[in-house]
C-alpha cells in the first residue's frame, strides 16, 4: 500500500490542470474587469464627443444675435439628441446597456467689449445612465458594481448667421 501512495504522490500529469483551475477564476474576473472599464471609458469618450459635435452644431445654426433680438434655444432638443445619440447614418452609437437619457441646451448671453455688446455663449448638456452586463459575476467575488450616471457639458460661443 505504501509504494503505491509514493508512487502516486510522485505523478504530476493532471498538475497542470489543478494550477490551471485555481487561476481560471481570476483570469474570468480579470477579464470581465477589462471589458467593463473599457465600455465604460468609451462609453463616455462617445458622449464627450456627441456633445461636443452637438454644441458646435447649435453654435452654427443660432443666430449671432439672438441675445440682442430675444430669441432662445427651446425646440432644439431632439435635433440635439439624435445628434449626440446617432452616427449619421442614423444608426444608435451606443449598446442597448447605455443610455443617453437627456440631452438640454441652453444659452447665456455675456456682455461684451470689443466687436459685439453682447455674445451668445450656448450650452449642451446630455446625462447618461451606464449599466454593467457581466455585474453578477463580480457579486460572486463580493463586489457590487452600481450604474453610473454621467453628466456632459459642452459650451461655445454662437457664431450663426
Amino acid at each position: 500500500m505504501m509504494t503505491l501512495f509514493h508512487k502516486f504522490a510522485r505523478e504530476e500529469r493532471g498538475a497542470a490542470l489543478v494550477e490551471f483551475a485555481l487561476i481560471l477564476p481570476s483570469l474570468i474576473l480579470f477579464l470581465a474587469l477589462s471589458i467593463e472599464g473599457s465600455r465604460t471609458f468609451w462609453s463616455y469618450q462617445t458622449t464627450i464627443s456627441g456633445v461636443r459635435d452637438a454644441n458646435r452644431y447649435l453654435a452654427r445654426v443660432v443666430s449671432k444675435d439672438i441675445c440682442i433680438t430675444g430669441g432662445s434655444v427651446d425646440g432644439w432638443e431632439e435635433k440635439l439628441t439624435s445628434i449626440v445619440r446617432e452616427a449619421q447614418s442614423g444608426q444608435s452609437l451606443f449598446p442597448s446597456s447605455i443610455v443617453v437619457t437627456s440631452v438640454s441646451p441652453s444659452l447665456t448671453c455675456v456682455v461684451g467689449d470689443y466687436r459685439m455688446p453682447v455674445v451668445p455663449l450656448t450650452e449642451v448638456t446630455a446625462t447618461l445612465r451606464i449599466t454593467y452586463p457581466f455585474k453578477t459575476m463580480f457579486q460572486v467575488v463580493g463586489i457590487t458594481l452600481q450604474d453610473i450616471d454621467a453628466t456632459v457639458t459642452d459650451m461655445g460661443r454662437g457664431i450663426g448667421a
